[in-house]
């Protein structure tokens, strides 16, 4: 792959880097829908929504990436992607990731039958769609 072929990935949160790497295809959810990096496309600055980064490798499999909304800006054949966490497939904990799931059940299951505010509710939905993205992205 030449330089004008590729493009540099990285993906960082408030602890650090998670993810640096060349690529030719990073497929990103923003609230409008999927979309595909590919290099020498135009400038591009939009949010993302609670699901994967898929980074294409060299042997044409993807690495994946859970994120948990953020921001990406892609220009000059760079793609920064700016998230509050973001976890590589073979980091994520599963039981971690199944007892976030669990909790976020239960807590959306009082907010119902309590008639808590619509802002625990929204909240505890939230953090089940974050459990639920990052046990999808560890089966791979």
């Amino acid at each position: 792959m030449s330089k004008n072929d590729e493009l540099t990935v990285s993906v960082v949160t408030p602890a650090g880097s998670v993810y640096e790497g060349t690529t030719s295809l990073a497929i990103c959810s923003t609230p409008e829908g999927k979309i595909g990096i590919m290099p020498n496309r135009l400038p591009l600055l939009t949010t993302l929504v609670i699901d994967e980064v898929k980074i294409q490798q060299p042997d044409g499999s993807f690495e994946n990436i859970a994120i948990s909304g953020g921001f990406l800006e892609f220009s000059n054949n760079e793609l920064s992607i700016v998230a509050p966490a973001a976890e590589r497939a073979e980091d994520i904990d599963v039981e971690r990731a199944m007892s976030a799931r669990d909790r976020a059940q239960k807590r959306i299951a009082e907010a119902k039958s309590n008639k808590e505010s619509v802002n625990d509710l929204e909240r505890a939905e939230i953090a089940l769609k974050r459990a639920i993205n990052r046990l999808n992205i560890s089966k791979g």
